[in-house]
């Protein structure tokens, strides 16, 4: 479950900084959200092809819920990839505003 909460909390924090700077889901919410949802399905898909070939593999844990999506598919595993897709996003959505506020800046 602490690993669960964790994840929450980081989403959270990313959620609060998204919308600080409305960079990705608070700028565009109906074109974020499809993005997120391809890339938790993509990634997803991808766990679960990993698992069918043997390369991933649960292992209980104290920390863990215990839910399993699938086989050897932890519900925690969902909520990291969507975070993972969420700060992803969020970096390159900063590092483009970063760089043309740069840009507009150094213009003549």
């Amino acid at each position: 479950m602490t690993y669960l909460l964790v994840l929450l909390g980081v989403l959270g924090c990313m959620a609060l900084t998204d919308a600080r700077w409305r960079l990705f889901l608070w700028r565009r919410p109906v074109a974020g959200a499809v993005v997120l949802a391809a890339g938790l399905a993509y990634f997803l898909w991808w766990d679960v092809r990993a698992i069918a070939e043997g390369i991933f593999l649960h292992r209980d844990s104290p920390l863990m819920t215990g839910i399993m999506l699938a086989h050897q598919l932890p519900l925690e595993e969902a909520f990291f990839l969507l975070f993972l897709s969420y700060l992803t996003m969020v970096l390159f959505t900063g590092a483009v505003r970063l760089l043309e506020h740069r840009a507009a800046r150094c213009a003549p």
